[in-house]
């Protein structure tokens, strides 16, 4: 099992769009994922067709350990489980704060997993807080969804200070894994521009795969789909099937698609 913390401490740059679906395109490729909510806003649960306000087990009590995942995890439609969230998560930091090791709440509660999944893709808040250290402290490696403007890179310039103190004294095995180009225009200079300067400091961390902006992929959330499912033949859906395929391959990992 490998799980992978999708963060990006600035809001707005596609970071829930890009773990809904990445979940749902490796389920897609025959891949056993669980998709984990850490954001109090709950759009990854809503993203994946499930109603938040209806749920009864969230993330929250798996942080506070009041039952285990395989309690709490539940079906979306495009074949991943999820560990949802809600409101109720905003309060979590709060009650953490006097819990002994904190910082590993959520790596423990992962480690009961079964070798019934394959990968765990963490949505983190768009922040760096006590939720995003339980991620990156329980993931092996980092994902990190970024548009291509200026503000853009002084926000990963923070993310990877972040990583550096997360690696010295929580998780010595974190690495970046990826970094993907979003809502990205290549018809733009400035575009064009910071996408070669973050090619240069990453070098081939940085995906061949760009995520194009895309009416359907901005639309999908609103039918609680992801955009695989919305429409798959739209240029965002083939993007992040593209995505996907990517990724496996860097791991090693031969894939089929579904039937």
């Amino acid at each position: 099992m490998k799980a992978f913390a999708i963060a990006n401490q600035k809001g707005g740059v596609g970071k829930t769009s890009v773990a809904v679906n990445l979940s749902a395109t490796l389920a897609h490729y025959g891949q056993r994922v669980l998709l984990v909510d850490l954001d109090p806003q709950g759009n990854a649960t809503t993203g994946s067709g499930i109603d938040k306000n209806d749920v009864e087990k969230t993330v929250y009590g798996v942080l506070l350990g009041e039952y285990g995942v395989a309690a709490a995890r539940l079906k979306a439609e495009a074949g991943y489980d999820v560990l949802a969230a809600n409101r109720e998560l905003a309060g979590a930091e709060i009650e953490l704060i006097d819990v002994d090791e904190r910082e590993y709440r959520l790596r423990k509660a992962l480690h009961t997993l079964d070798d019934d999944t394959d990968f765990v893709v963490i949505d983190c808040p768009p922040a760096l807080n006590l939720l995003t250290v339980n991620a990156l402290t329980a993931a092996q490696a980092v994902i990190i969804p970024m548009q291509c403007e200026y503000y853009a890179l002084e926000g990963l310039s923070d993310l990877v200070g972040t990583l550096r103190k997360v690696k010295a004294n929580l998780n010595p095995d974190i690495e970046i894994e990826a970094l993907v180009r979003t809502m990205y225009d290549p018809r733009s200079s400035l575009t064009t521009q910071v996408s070669e300067e973050i090619k240069s400091h990453f070098g081939d961390k940085v995906f061949d795969t760009v995520i194009p902006r895309n009416i359907r992929i901005a639309e999908a959330p609103s039918f609680g789909k992801p955009v695989i499912l919305h429409d798959p033949a739209s240029k965002g859906a083939q993007a992040h099937f593209a995505f996907a395929r990517e990724l496996l391959t860097r791991q090693g990992i031969a894939f089929r698609e579904a039937a």
